[in-house]
């Protein structure tokens, strides 16, 4: 009766077993493309805090030797 629902026989059926669902391609495909976006603005908003260094080092190049972070309290 109704050809157009025939299943695909052959190289079609092959490759239709081998591909991954349209959804998944789409909902993959989205994905890379919200991590470009967010990247790109990461990367042109800058540094979040730029003031924070890693402890032991100075934004100047002067590197005392000092890491201590405490209140002025103790020896």
């Amino acid at each position: 009766m109704d050809d157009s629902r025939r299943l695909p026989t052959g190289a079609g059926a092959a490759l239709r077993k081998l591909l991954p669902p349209p959804a998944l391609c789409g909902f993959l495909l989205l994905l890379a493309l919200l991590f470009t976006v967010s990247y790109a603005v990461g990367a042109t908003a800058g540094p979040v805090a730029p003031g924070i260094h890693a402890p032991g080092t100075t934004s100047d190049g002067d590197d005392d030797g000092d890491t201590t972070h405490g209140g002025g309290h103790g020896g």
